[in-house]
């Protein structure tokens, strides 16, 4: 039994995957958690973006809620209502959401004047920018396919570094914590490992529980769902930024369609007939008194014989609430609150709120913090070492792991994470190819990328 512990994959096997993983990673996993980082504090950053926002009214009466949509519609030519967002106080400027086609702005509106404060693109706020540098470096579905690339093979290099971790003697020192007076090598040994120990679980559920907004994971998901429920299934997430364009552009098509206009065709810009926006009064009267977590947008429908809409889109998702209602009477004809959704929506929601800090208030962000910044202190670290051991010449890779036998037992992991996994899958069979066909006719890169014996 002994003998059969020690087959591959054995300590120096593991050891060159957790490297090679590492040395793909590491740009990636820094940049990550940079960008996640300052997103964790996105409502706290908005706050302060919409301070001169907070405070407009004076005394007096506010215009109704159908003449802000009015003026916000007039400030963007062409544009027709996607989202009126319910105000939190009688004293904020009104945000309206209007677009056309996948472009949405922003408009801020004086409730009392009907003065328009401020126009912003969508896509171009911060914390958007942010966002999107940080799940596809706004590079768009190829920066999305890079990025969950990248979040595989972190999977992987954090098991394998579970692995290399592992405790093979008594003692807590440079295992639980590290040596701290030891100094040279030992010391950012300890400093790597004892880090990555106490991350690694958070890092863990950051990376997976992020996979469902990347465009190949996500459509992996979708389609399976699919399959799986019979119908095409609509997420509350989107998976990659052209999802969500396509997303815009069909809203925007449906209400338009339901509104008759056609003014867009051909590149040409006319003029919206006229619409009534009363029922947002309506609405918005029903929904007050529900206290539901804000923000609150209310949006028309998007085709004919669709009912308006109005969602809480509280960043603590489980928190949400959708609402189809009557435009004539306001009435309320459907709710569904988080818990009525299906499991696998309700695993994504609460994974997702966690992932960006907002489930459980501070504490959330201070633990999604404290895992980014072990995350870059152990690509800081893993870099010193790599630095100090890498020899002159060569990669620095660990030797090859010769005469050991497969270890069958451990296939069924690997299969099971490139199905699960499936870039991870595609790129790991990649990498056998060139290995074994290419590199192998090249001597002298193989020996340099580690995986021909060192030269005596």
């Amino acid at each position: 039994m002994a003998t059969i512990s020690r087959r591959w994959p054995g300590y120096g096997t593991v050891w060159r995957w957790h490297f090679y993983a590492g040395l793909f990673c590491i740009p990636f996993v820094l940049w990550l958690a940079l960008t996640g980082s300052i997103y964790l504090f996105r409502p706290q950053v908005e706050a302060l973006i919409d301070r001169p926002y907070a405070h407009v009214a004076v005394a007096g009466p506010r215009t109704s809620a159908a003449a802000q949509v009015a003026a916000a519609v007039r400030a963007v030519p062409g544009s027709v209502l996607h989202r009126y967002q319910v105000p939190v106080t009688q004293d904020q400027a009104v945000q309206v959401i209007v677009g056309r086609d996948r472009t949405e702005t922003r408009v801020y509106v004086h409730p009392q004047t009907l003065a328009v404060l401020k126009t912003v693109d969508e896509d171009s706020r911060l914390m958007r920018v942010v966002f999107r540098l940080h799940g596809e470096l706004l590079a768009g579905d190829a920066g999305s396919y890079l990025v969950e690339l990248a979040a595989s093979w972190t999977i992987v290099m954090l098991l394998t570094g579970l692995f290399l971790w592992w405790p093979r003697a008594s003692g807590l020192a440079g295992v639980v914590y590290p040596r701290l007076r030891a100094g040279g090598r030992r010391f950012w040994r300890d400093l790597h490992g004892v880090t990555g120990f106490w991350v690694s679980a958070m890092a863990l559920f950051l990376l997976v529980s992020g996979l469902p907004w990347a465009k190949s994971w996500g459509g992996y998901l979708k389609t399976i769902r699919t399959a799986v429920e019979g119908v095409p299934v609509k997420q509350d997430w989107s998976t990659g930024h052209s999802g969500e364009l396509r997303a815009r552009a069909g809203r925007d098509a449906g209400t338009r369609a339901m509104m008759g206009d056609h003014a867009e065709h051909g590149g040409m810009t006319m003029r919206h007939p006229a619409t009534s926006y009363e029922p947002i009064d309506r609405i918005a009267a029903t929904i007050r008194p529900l206290s539901l977590a804000a923000p609150v947008l209310i949006a028309p429908p998007a085709g004919m014989g669709a009912p308006w809409t109005a969602k809480s889109d509280a960043a603590d998702r489980p928190r949400r609430t959708d609402l189809t209602l009557d435009a004539g009477s306001g009435r309320i004809l459907s709710r569904k609150d988080f818990a009525q959704r299906r499991l696998i929506d309700r695993l994504v929601g609460w994974g997702v709120a966690i992932h960006e800090g907002q489930a459980f208030g501070w504490a959330n962000q201070l633990l999604n913090l404290v895992t980014a910044s072990g995350l870059m202190l152990l690509c800081i670290s893993s870099v010193v070492l790599w630095w100090r051991r890498k020899p002159g010449g060569e990669l620095g890779a660990p030797g090859p792991v010769r005469g050991r036998a497969l270890a069958f037992g451990f296939m069924p992991i690997v299969i099971v994470m490139a199905v699960s996994l499936p870039l991870f899958g595609a790129s790991l069979l990649v990498v056998l190819i060139v290995e074994s066909t290419v590199l192998r006719r090249l001597p002298g890169a193989s020996r340099w990328l580690g995986l021909l014996p060192r030269t005596a």
